[in-house]
């Protein structure tokens, strides 16, 4: 637990009122495969670049996005991306975004307030979508590559 008081993987919502996430509700896991509600959400919105982050070390310093990412996004450099939780439209956490010249990028300002919400620690894993324009859709997987639930989702979305 942190110094708040929440226990880690615990579904606190997103602070959209939607509910408790499964993992609170249910004794059954999280699988890592994806909701009705996430594919819905890719369809309506195109994704332009997908990638994957372990993380590694401090989870709450500052984060490196792959190479490949900086190369989609060269010559139009966001100064910040708005991370949401997948599946979850209300809420977005500002991040500011650094270059170091040398075609590196990190995610720095705001991340570590998107980490602590998350309660992401080394060995999670984090799918982004990124869907233009600064936003990025985010999936969190914990250390036994199992789907973290933090808004109302409903056994029903999953069929």
């Amino acid at each position: 637990m942190d110094g708040r008081g929440r226990g880690r993987g615990r579904g606190r919502g997103c602070g959209c009122g939607r509910g408790r996430s499964r993992a609170a509700r249910s004794s059954s896991p999280a699988t890592p495969s994806s909701s009705s509600s996430d594919l819905q959400e890719e369809e309506e919105r195109e994704v332009l670049f997908k990638f994957v982050v372990v993380l590694r070390g401090d989870p709450l310093g500052i984060q490196r996005l792959p190479d490949k990412f900086f190369d989609f996004v060269a010559g139009n450099e966001p100064a910040a991306l708005h991370l949401r939780e997948a599946g979850c439209d209300c809420c977005r956490w500002p991040v500011d975004v650094l270059f170091d010249g040398r075609g590196k990028m990190y995610l720095h300002t705001g991340w570590e307030k998107f980490a602590r919400y998350h309660d992401l620690e080394a060995g999670c894993v984090l799918t982004f979508s990124y869907l233009g324009e600064g936003d990025m859709s985010v999936k969190v997987f914990d250390e036994t590559r199992c789907r973290r639930h933090y808004h109302g989702d409903t056994d029903e979305e999953d069929d």
